[in-house]
């Protein structure tokens, strides 16, 4: 590749995923005027989560990285955002105090809304028309006219990003991510389940823990590290129009940055080493994830390595590895052994949503959680054998009280499905199967660590 880059470098080079619009010009005016809009993040805060994933890297850090299958104007709100973001910090809670290690917080949020497609043209009826691409293309009904891909819709993307960023900065740093407020992080839909009585009992020694600290003259104001938390945003970065015009030139370092979220990823379909994804992220100085599934050979990465970290910085690359609960033990190890051998550092992180999609007798497209947790499993037995670090996972989750994945504490079936299915893509973890999900990562987590004894919470684990 050129040494040389620049941030529309990418429109050389072969694209896959692109929507067809209708309007070329159009098109450009938007990209145009999106350029024109501010930063939705900051390179300061792109910087201070490479620090953190570096942390990851090293096994000094875990990566709790999750959100919406894709982002819906029409479920965006306040009550929405507000129950994932307390989802996510039981969720957090559990891993850092079952686990003794700080968590790095990052939300599919914000700017999750563009959907990669395995076809170009969906049928129904007989009918066919252009696949639905997320709501920052087209809308979900199956018409023409919501079908035509429309470019107004980034902007509309980027407004609800703006909003959702605004209220999960006041949540994170305002005083509702205190540790004080553990008990009130629990949903009311949670309440009865199985975990719920298991998410009470850590808090409550969490909460003797912080009186006990109190009692020795420690207070917890909003501004102390108790009282806050460190919250970020990502996305796969599938619209690169939509990239470049938040690529920005950080006045401190001179460096390009993009600012439309703080991490974001290359997915498993536009990871050609050649093509305009790879050609744009190797530019920019953000913190990236590559997607690794089951069709990506060991040499393939590691060439991929090169050009997206070619300094091979800490914290700069996450491997997110997305195989399914029975292909993990054949595809991994490879993987994780060239990356050893080679000396890269790298965050290896779990997908263990996208590899484990199955199609239910009713017809639903849902995810067993039995599958789910059997490749974390996996992920975390490989890199114990391997020697390296299970450095995170990579959930598709709600906050709100779904049936969308069959399984788990309270064993939703098939013939649940249809109670509340809302996804407008992907099945999705709900709040209960989340914190569920949770508590049997912390099980993971303590015995790759080897605690077998309880910690006690420190102002700087929790």
């Amino acid at each position: 590749m050129s040494e040389r880059w620049t941030p529309d470098g990418w429109r050389a080079k072969p694209v896959l995923q692109v929507p067809d619009y209708p309007d070329a010009k159009a098109l450009a005016d938007v990209e145009a005027q999106l350029a024109t809009f501010p930063p939705l993040v900051f390179a300061g805060e792109a910087r201070n989560l490479k620090k953190a994933l570096g942390r990851v890297a090293k096994g000094e850090a875990f990566l709790l990285q999750g959100g919406d299958c894709s982002e819906s104007f029409a479920e965006h709100g306040a009550n929405n955002i507000r129950d994932f973001f307390r989802v996510f910090l039981q969720m957090a809670i559990v891993l850092t105090y079952a686990g003794a290690l700080p968590v790095v917080k990052v939300g599919r949020i914000a700017g999750q809304f563009a959907k990669p497609r395995s076809s170009p043209m969906e049928k129904f009826n007989g009918v066919e028309l252009p696949s639905y691409r997320g709501d920052i293309v087209n809308d979900i009904a199956f018409t023409p006219e919501a079908r035509t891909p429309d470019p107004r819709r980034q902007i509309e993307a980027y407004r609800q990003s703006a909003a959702t960023l605004n209220l999960l900065r006041a949540f994170a740093k305002g005083g509702y991510a205190s540790v004080d407020n553990v008990h009130q992080w629990m949903l009311e839909s949670v309440k009865g389940s199985p975990q719920s009585r298991r998410y009470m009992d850590l808090a409550d020694r969490i909460s003797e823990a912080l009186d006990f600290m109190r009692a020795c003259g420690l207070n917890f104001a909003v501004d102390s590290n108790l009282g806050v938390t460190d919250f970020y945003t990502s996305h796969e970065a599938l619209l690169l129009g939509y990239e470049q015009a938040f690529t920005r030139v950080d006045s401190t370092s001179g460096s390009y940055y993009a600012t439309s979220g703080h991490m974001i990823w290359i997915g498993d379909r536009t990871r050609q080493l050649d093509h305009g994804h790879v050609e744009y992220f190797r530019g920019i100085k953000n913190p990236i994830g590559l997607k690794c599934g089951p069709s990506l050979k060991a040499d393939e990465l590691l060439k991929l390595i090169d050009v997206l970290n070619p300094e091979n910085e800490p914290g700069r690359l996450t491997l997110i590895s997305r195989f399914g609960a029975d292909k993990v033990g054949d595809h991994l190890p490879q993987l994780v052994r060239a990356v050893k051998r080679e000396g890269h550092t790298v965050v290896w992180s779990c997908d263990p949503m996208h590899g484990n999609t199955i199609t239910s007798t009713s017809g639903y497209k849902t995810r067993p959680f039995d599958r789910i947790l059997s490749e974390v499993k996996s992920f975390f037995t490989v890199h114990a054998a391997e020697g390296t670090h299970a450095g995170g996972v990579h959930l598709e989750m709600t906050g709100q009280d779904v049936t969308e994945c069959i399984g788990g504490a309270r064993a939703i079936t098939d013939e649940d499905l249809n109670d509340r299915y809302h996804t407008v893509c992907d099945p999705r973890l709900n709040a209960e199967q989340s914190i569920d999900m949770a508590f049997l990562i912390a099980e993971l987590l303590k015995r790759e660590r080897g605690d077998k004894m309880q910690p006690m919470p420190t102002a700087a684990g929790l």
